[in-house]
């Protein structure tokens, strides 16, 4: 106080002096993108996820591999057709996916828990839902990134298939017909495996043990099926041959291609399926595909994550 009685004034020190600073937050006033525009980038994000793409040079290493792995096999096939003038590809092309089966099973594996596991473990999962985003559009992003980068790393090499029989003179027509029943092969190939991944993956935050799941999911029943088919057809079973494919997701798919795309049965004494047969694995297809998207959904909506 002052000697006559009146307050001090305030000195640049005091510590009652408030000052607002103003440092440029303005309210936005653009559009609002939406889900729609939520459910396309984080298809994207994790369709370039799948690949390493966006993260570190060591990320891309084991995808980039295993994608030439899978695919210069297909210019050697291309290659041999053309030495030998061959007038049809030595493997077709829905055969040569399956015979991919463990790289594609590799892939799989480390593809799925890189698309779900992740958020899980570091539990960002709660910040989507915190959005416009819901469940079901996470799932369904999550689950459409998987099976396309899943469909990328088998078509490409049906297409370096298809682009060397149109360069090897082979036919243009039956070339054409081959590829497409090749591609949309492809495409059932990847909309099962990548369904039954995404649930495993999704079952696990941790990386390692979805890794190893996948593996034993895809692969084991795979090889199981095929020595029991083998067994049947030494001990005058074969009728068994075509009701045992249904028990493994590879073997249930080479009964469709074969059935219903043209190719050539991998099953033994290449077998092939009747008409009741081929009726069931379609059914035993779409019961599978349904019965693990809609686990992958039930998961997704637990409270908590």
């Amino acid at each position: 106080m002052s000697p006559e009685g009146t307050p001090a004034p305030a000195t640049s020190t005091g510590r009652g002096q408030d000052v607002i600073h103003n440092i440029g937050y303005r309210g936005y006033e653009g559009p609002r993108l939406g889900r729609a525009y939520a459910r396309r980038a984080l298809f994207t994000q994790s369709l370039r996820g799948a690949y390493g793409l966006g993260r570190s040079a060591k990320s891309k290493v084991l995808p980039m591999l295993l994608f030439a792995a899978v695919s210069v096999p297909a210019v050697i096939v291309v290659a041999v057709a053309a030495i030998s003038k061959s007038k049809d590809l030595p493997v077709g092309y829905a055969e040569y996916v399956l015979m991919m089966q463990p790289l594609i099973g590799i892939y799989l594996a480390a593809a799925a828990p890189q698309t779900f596991s992740l958020d899980l473990r570091f539990k960002t999962t709660p910040l989507y839902f915190s959005r416009p985003l819901e469940r079901g559009d996470y799932v369904a992003a999550k689950y459409a990134a998987l099976s396309a980068a899943l469909f990328l790393f088998t078509a490409v090499p049906v297409l370096i298939m298809y682009v060397g029989a149109l360069l090897a003179k082979l036919g243009v027509g039956d070339a054409t017909k081959g590829a497409a029943q090749g591609l949309v092969f492809c495409a059932l190939f990847a909309l099962l495996h990548a369904a039954i991944a995404a649930w495993i993956a999704a079952l696990t935050p941790r990386r390692g043990f979805g890794i190893a799941a996948i593996i034993v999911a895809v692969t084991v029943p795979y090889f199981l099926v095929t020595a029991l088919q083998g067994i049947a057809s030494v001990s005058d079973h074969a009728d068994a041959i075509g009701w045992l494919g249904v028990a493994s997701p590879g073997t249930l798919m080479d009964g469709i291609q074969s059935r219903f795309l043209g190719g050539t049965s991998g099953f033994p004494q290449a077998h092939t399926l009747d008409a009741a047969q081929g009726a069931v694995y379609l059914v035993v297809f779409a019961a599978l595909l349904a019965c693990f998207c809609t686990l992958l959904l039930r998961r997704y909506r637990k409270a908590g994550l």
